[in-house]
């Protein structure tokens, strides 16, 4: 039975966003942002994280775009925290972390937290919130004199507090949530810009690196854009740089191409062939890579570059990220084998992942499908799983914060 056309799935969806949502309402920190969350949904202790206080922000904004009472609140709350606490009025850009009294405890400028300044910003914006507009702007402004190298078409990854020392590492993460920024703002500003600049990565990466390396994208380049293959391999279940090819972010790259191609074609472009191509090829190689290759059911965390499991792990956000694309790639083509697998996947999912006590979804299981925390302790955010909810449910352009103001929820 395939799902992504019956009314009675769309239902289920809307109340799992529903009930993520209001989940996710406890991670309000009381001193600006957002915090992580623990197993059952009370905030963890330690530092306030940008990135954290960035996926919030956007997550309830488009909550607050769905009509949900109360979000509205919360996403000038995080739109605070952006303009205030964590802003460096100094040097410009965002702290990476800020301590409860608002020290910065590391005020390193990465890429991959200033990609969610402007994705929380956009969808701020798109939901008419007071100042969201100034704080995109201001981050575009960084994007463009501080991450943008237009010799690569890509961005850099990360810069000392005042912007004088930049690291010669090169991340292929940073730049994937940099194409989601990218493809967000384009919306909500109406700047083609940002939608070439996002097209621009997606054919570095997807239609270079990974086609040219079997589909498993490498995630690590040096300074020079050279690909390490061998990065952090003694280090290989690290949550944001692990070794070898991760399979999540292969789906991840499959729908955002496919949401570029579609942004390309609304604007009244004709998209290349090989987005499609490309994403096809580069989902259905996670799927061979990655979905029970161990005899259990779920998804492996990492391969290697032959495609042999490393890190086992099941991680909520790579089953997220794999049923977004299949809806995707099932919006794109029409091909039933799609919604079979979506179909499947929330399976799993309802299962495996869903913790329908405590709250949220379990954010990592081992190998057994038991509940497991080598990578990953509580419910970090909701971010992946709000848009696994509200992917199915919307078109392919725009991006969801511009598609849910326009009325196109489905």
């Amino acid at each position: 039975m395939a799902w992504l056309g019956t009314p009675a799935h769309h239902r289920w969806l809307e109340s799992e966003t529903d009930r993520l949502w209001a989940f996710a309402r406890a991670s309000r920190a009381p001193h600006g942002g957002f915090t992580r969350l623990d197993d059952v949904g009370r905030p963890l202790p330690g530092p306030r994280e940008l990135w954290i206080t960035c996926r919030m922000t956007h997550v309830f904004a488009l909550a607050h775009l769905a009509g949900r009472p109360g979000s509205g609140g919360l996403v000038d709350h995080g739109l605070a925290a952006l303009s205030g606490t964590f802003h460096d009025d100094e040097h410009g850009g965002w702290f990476a972390e800020v301590d409860g009294d608002g020290t910065p405890r590391d005020a390193s400028k990465a890429a991959y937290p200033h990609a969610f300044v402007v994705l929380a910003a956009a969808s701020a914006t798109a939901a008419g919130r007071p100042g969201a507009r100034a704080l995109l702007d201001e981050a575009l402004t960084v994007q463009e004199q501080r991450f943008w190298d237009d010799a690569a078409g890509m961005v850099v990854e990360e810069w000392d507090r005042t912007f004088t020392d930049l690291d010669p590492y090169r991340g292929v993460n940073a730049n994937m949530h940099t194409v989601e920024a990218y493809l967000a703002a384009a919306d909500v500003t109406g700047d083609r810009r940002w939608l070439d600049r996002a097209l621009r990565v997606v054919e570095r990466v997807v239609h270079g690196l990974a086609r040219g390396n079997g589909w498993r994208i490498p995630e690590h380049l040096g300074a020079g854009w050279t690909p390490d293959l061998g990065y952090n391999a003694d280090v290989p279940a690290h949550p944001f740089r692990p070794y070898g090819a991760t399979i999540g972010h292969g789906f991840e790259w499959a729908r955002l191409t496919l949401h570029g191609r579609a942004a390309l074609a609304a604007r009244g472009g004709d998209p290349p062939a090989w987005l499609l191509q490309d994403a096809t090829a580069l989902f259905d190689a996670s799927v061979r890579d990655g979905w029970a290759v161990d005899g259990a059911p779920g998804f492996v965390y990492t391969v290697d570059w032959q495609g042999r499991p490393v890190v086992r792990e099941r991680m909520h956000w790579v089953a997220a990220e794999a049923v977004a694309a299949a809806a995707a790639l099932h919006a794109a083509t029409g091909d039933p084998r799609y919604d079979d697998l979506y179909t499947q996947w929330w399976e799993y999912v309802g299962e495996h992942v869903l913790d329908r006590e405590g709250g949220s979804w379990w954010h990592e299981l081992g190998p057994d499908n038991r509940v497991s925390r080598t990578v990953w302790v509580g419910k970090a955010d909701v971010y992946h799983a709000v848009q696994a909810t509200l992917v199915p449910r919307l078109p392919l352009a725009p991006a969801l914060a511009p598609a849910l103001a326009a009325g196109l929820l489905g």
